[in-house]
């Protein structure tokens, strides 16, 4: 069974993406505020740097099957820089769905074993949905 250690830097590679998911949540509520988005997104880029180690960040980044979401990702935040966040946040949002299309299975059992929440997604018809992604794998 592998353990998960979790360490200084891992605590703060946890904090810092979610500071990164906050800010980003807060441009949006802000009528796509351009400085809080691109805060958002650089705190979000380093917090999972920091999590998961700069070598597994480049190689999840740069896998082969991921290259279209890294590619739409990045050209979503230059347009979020250069003062198009609309636009940025459209192609950024296409680009997080593509990189992580592969965690949602992970998720999805994550959620159906917390309490109440878990009741609920065991109700027939949200559970067929459920059922579909049951037995892939993880991406990292």
């Amino acid at each position: 069974m592998v353990s998960f250690e979790m360490n200084d830097r891992k605590k703060i590679g946890l904090g810092l993406t979610g500071f990164g998911i906050f800010f980003s949540f807060l441009g949006i509520i802000f009528f796509f505020d351009k400085g809080l988005l691109a805060m958002g997104n650089i705190l979000f880029i380093s917090g999972v740097t920091l999590t998961i180690g700069l070598k597994s960040t480049m190689q999840f980044f740069m896998k082969r099957q991921n290259f279209k979401g890294t590619i739409s990702f990045g050209v979503g935040f230059f347009f979020v820089v250069i003062g198009w966040p609309v636009f940025g946040m459209i192609l950024e949002a296409y680009g997080f769905i593509v990189l992580f299309s592969g965690f949602w299975p992970t998720l999805a059992v994550f959620l159906q074993r917390i309490p109440v929440l878990g009741w609920l997604l065991q109700q027939p018809y949200i559970r067929s949905l459920f059922d579909r992604y049951r037995g892939r794998r993880v991406p990292v």
